[in-house]
């Protein structure tokens, strides 16, 4: 089986065309936009001219089939609003790469897959939640995005869709990425293989306070909510640094002020607030934290507090049998210059290790860079780490 690095660059190159935007290597082909329509059917006849059958189920998860029981190998196509040109992409050409590699050398059988909305316009890891049975259609269709628009309707901008493809019809699924953080680059790594992939929590919490005139309300008169807030991240960062370890990271992303008027105290501000570790019981501590700071910051300011509804994904390991194989080819090919490590990011391998063996490879982000359009990663390394990940493949068949 030959990877054909030039054949496999100019893949990762086309794809980058279909949503170009902003500088360097941007793109924005956010799911079931025009460019990721676009993407997805230039991708299914690249899987056409490979020998493989194209594959679009209900959810427009693409698949490229080979004959009977295969490996599974892809990632996803989709972008963030403002993206680079690797988050994703670069898993389902490293899949489509060695697919057509095995086709040409007569085996071992390999399919490629491109899932839909891995990074969120709609949901979670829509596209493979709802492939590995974990989210029903039905529930999917009712999901919809800031424009409110509804996956539902939008799902069928892709009319050529058949059946769900069995799980049974893979023995396992590998996934390459770019590591999405600085690890690697700043360990001068060229070879990530994942441990397991990492848990999150993410609620909406609200501080509710009294708006009233910021000219002629005295400081200590004040319920502002916004400082709560910023009471509570103070506070959150304190005692949270006997909890968590070094990886374990926590956001306060989105704020909503009301009504965020200049000369208005801010009498509410709702808030998310989401946290990650690779260990169920730390995220349930990590809770713990964050919920009684929130009740002794709203006790002490004589503001109402509210927690909306937890939503959150489990940590996930990875198969070890599978990341065995990674580890091997890692050291034959890039010998010294790999780790284990643990996904600080969702990806859709959390989906699919529900349903069967899972892996994952990183590559480095130069300077730990990713969902902006300055994400890139040395050519290089891509193309080692596809040459890796077809080494494992290879060796699986054996």
């Amino acid at each position: 089986m030959q990877i054909n690095p030039d054949r496999f660059l100019a893949d990762l190159h086309t794809l980058r065309s279909f949503g170009a935007a902003g500088v360097g290597k941007g793109v924005q082909r956010q799911a079931f936009s025009e460019a990721d329509i676009a993407a997805r059917r230039w991708l299914a006849a690249q899987i056409a001219d490979a020998g493989l059958t194209p594959h679009f189920d209900p959810a427009g998860n693409l698949f490229g089939l080979a004959e009977g029981p295969s490996l599974l190998i892809g990632s996803h196509t989709d972008t963030q609003p403002e993206g680079g040109w690797l988050d994703g992409a670069l898993g389902a050409i490293a899949g489509l790469e060695i697919a057509r590699a095995a086709q040409e050398a007569g085996g071992p059988a390999i399919s490629v897959v491109s899932f839909q909305d891995e990074e969120g316009r709609f949901g979670v890891l829509t596209g493979s939640d709802i492939w590995a049975g974990d989210l029903t259609l039905a529930e999917a269709d009712a999901f919809t995005d800031a424009q409110g628009n509804a996956f539902g309707d939008m799902r069928r901008l892709i009319p050529e869709t058949q059946d769900f493809v069995p799980h049974d019809r893979f023995t396992g699924f590998l996934e390459m990425h770019i590591e999405q953080g600085p690890y690697l680059d700043e360990t001068g790594s060229r070879i990530g293989v994942v441990s397991e992939i990492v848990g999150i929590r993410d609620m909406k919490i609200t501080f509710e306070g009294r708006q009233n005139h910021a000219g002629t309300t005295p400081m200590h008169l004040r319920q502002d909510a916004f400082q709560a807030l910023s009471a509570f991240n103070t506070v959150l960062a304190e005692r949270l640094r006997n909890v968590v370890t070094p990886l374990s990271v926590w956001t306060i992303g989105e704020v909503n002020v009301h009504p965020n008027a200049s000369s208005v105290v801010p009498g509410r501000v709702t808030f998310s607030m989401q946290w990650r570790d690779g260990d169920a019981g730390r995220l349930a501590r990590m809770e713990a934290v964050i919920r009684e700071a929130a009740v002794e910051i709203s006790a002490a300011r004589g503001i109402t507090l509210a927690f909306g509804p937890l939503m959150g994904i489990e940590p996930v390991a990875m198969d070890g049998a599978l990341c065995a194989r990674l580890e091997g080819a890692a050291e034959a090919l890039a010998p010294g210059k790999w780790q284990t490590m643990p996904s600080g990011a969702l990806h859709d391998a959390s989906n699919v290790a529900t349903v069967m063996p899972a892996a994952m490879l990183f590559v480095p982000s130069i300077k730990g860079i990713s969902h902006a359009f300055d994400e890139d990663t040395d050519e290089a390394d891509l193309v080692l780490g596809v040459q890796v990940l077809a080494c494992a493949a290879q060796s699986l068949s054996a």
